[in-house]
């Protein structure tokens, strides 16, 4: 009979196997899509996977339910197409400063927010995200109901043109690519193991001596800064940003992403980012009814795969090793 340290090291080497299985499916997904997928498709689902891998971070990792981040892709997609369109900053700048106003934004909202919890800390960042929403309809620079268009994509490092489809599919999924790193470097580290013990259980984290407010600000700004990474991106592959990008039911697709994926895991969220847009995309004849459907097989896929399909995949592995 094997002992439970031999059990411990079978799971562990299975555990490493299926992340290097999966990491290698994700770099050949990112190499190869433009040959079989449309490339505005294949980057809107690189944008929204990014957008909920960096929510994971803060729900899966933390603990903390956002229903208001929103405000921060929206907000990176209309701070970068403003300062691309009427500033005339080249993509990449454009985008670094959108990314750097949703951190800023990220830092506002988590300080107003994160004494609170449970409940009472969603309701806040849902209130605080109708805010900037009623922000973003009503101030002149972003178009109102009508968003800010015509946004140029230009040249990256002046010679390169994003005008171009597969220039910007590789830049997108470099910058998916960069965030997704990050993310997974942030999980890995000692810092990530501080917000999962914050996460499993609060009180003892506070007794060992951690600032625990601290780190939960700073997972949140970190959340928000690579939300607005992912909304200002996309805000230049579409070549517009609209109010959509900050309505509440953006918030609740993200959410939906990552539950239906496997919250808590690194690669759940692209899975189901990649499930739901292309649920969106099938079913796009169907008009308003899509969202009815997404609803249907969402809760046929809580009641069959509760911990989302990377979690059960992951659960199924770990039992038939065991």
């Amino acid at each position: 009979m094997a002992t439970s340290e031999q059990t411990i090291g079978r799971s562990d080497t299975r555990g490493n196997g299926i992340n290097l299985v999966l990491w290698a499916i994700l770099l050949l997904f990112l190499l190869t899509a433009p040959a079989y997928i449309y490339t505005v498709f294949a980057m809107q689902l690189l944008c929204f996977a990014l957008f909920a891998c960096a929510f994971n971070l803060l729900l899966g990792f933390t603990g903390l339910l956002s229903f208001g981040h929103a405000a921060f892709f929206g907000a990176g997609a209309y701070l970068a197409g403003h300062a691309i369109k009427v500033w005339g900053l080249p993509p990449l700048a454009g985008i670094l400063l959108g990314t750097a106003a949703a951190a800023v934004l990220g830092y506002v909202i988590g300080w107003l927010a994160i004494r609170r919890q449970g409940i009472y800390f969603a309701m806040i960042t849902l209130a605080l995200a109708q805010i900037i929403y009623f922000f973003g309809l009503q101030l002149p620079f972003t178009g109102g109901e009508n968003g800010l268009q015509g946004i140029p994509r230009g040249h990256l490092f002046g010679f390169l043109d994003l005008n171009q489809p597969l220039v910007m599919y590789y830049f997108v999924a470099a910058v998916f690519l960069i965030g997704f790193l990050i993310i997974y470097r942030t999980i890995h580290s000692p810092f990530g193991q501080v917000l999962k013990s914050i996460r499993e259980n609060e009180p003892r984290a506070l007794s060992l001596g951690y600032n625990v407010t601290r780190f939960k600000l700073i997972a949140f700004i970190i959340s928000a800064a690579l939300s607005g990474l992912a909304g200002a991106t996309k805000s230049v592959v579409f070549q517009f940003a609209s109010l959509t990008d900050l309505h509440w039911q953006t918030s609740g697709e993200v959410i939906l992403m990552t539950l239906l994926g496997g919250l808590g895991t690194i690669f759940g969220p692209v899975v189901g980012a990649l499930t739901v847009v292309s649920l969106q995309h099938e079913l796009s004849s169907l008009g308003s009814w899509v969202q009815v459907v997404i609803g249907a097989i969402f809760i046929v896929c809580v009641l069959v795969f509760r911990r989302g399909i990377i979690g059960e995949l992951a659960r199924l592995l770990k039992t038939s090793s065991m």
